[in-house]
């Protein structure tokens, strides 16, 4: 696997990283996927790898860990589809969890129903299924009625 490496992200990465983000459906503008959220995410305790292909520096993952004060988030953690079946995806992840078990500090993951293939990753390398929560969302905060000031 040494034609492959993981690596800090730089800010040098955002454009193919928000490629690589939306070609596999993991985020985008909409989602307020920016090189200013990442470059704060990193700056409170977070971190972002890139799984790149070395010989043509070419970035094919991603695993974004944000830090909330209490765990971290692992998110947009995916492989490019055309390299993914090859075994990548327990690279990059067992960087991250080494990164998360360092810190020492609890980390949590949402998954789609669907994705079994991330599923089934996740529960090979530990992770506890929480119940039947659902996960809510308001992305644009225009939409938010004004409560005037407090």
């Amino acid at each position: 696997m040494s034609e492959y490496r993981v690596r800090d992200y730089t800010p040098s990465d955002f454009d193919s990283v928000n490629k690589l983000w939306e070609e596999t459906g993991m985020g985008g503008a909409e989602r307020g996927d920016n090189e200013k959220t990442i470059d704060e995410s990193v700056g409170i305790g977070g971190r972002l790898l890139v799984l790149e292909e070395s010989a043509v520096n070419r970035i094919i993952g991603t695993s974004w860990m944000t830090y909330d004060g209490r765990r971290i988030h692992l998110h947009h953690f995916g492989i490019t589809p055309a390299y993914q079946g090859r075994g990548l995806s327990k690279i990059l992840l067992e960087r991250s969890l080494q990164y998360i078990k360092d810190k020492g500090i609890q980390v949590k993951v949402e998954v789609h129903e669907s994705n079994r293939k991330a599923l089934n990753l996740y529960l090979k390398y530990g992770f506890n299924y929480l119940g039947d929560y659902r996960v809510y969302i308001i992305r644009d905060t225009g939409t938010i009625y004004d409560y005037g000031t407090t």
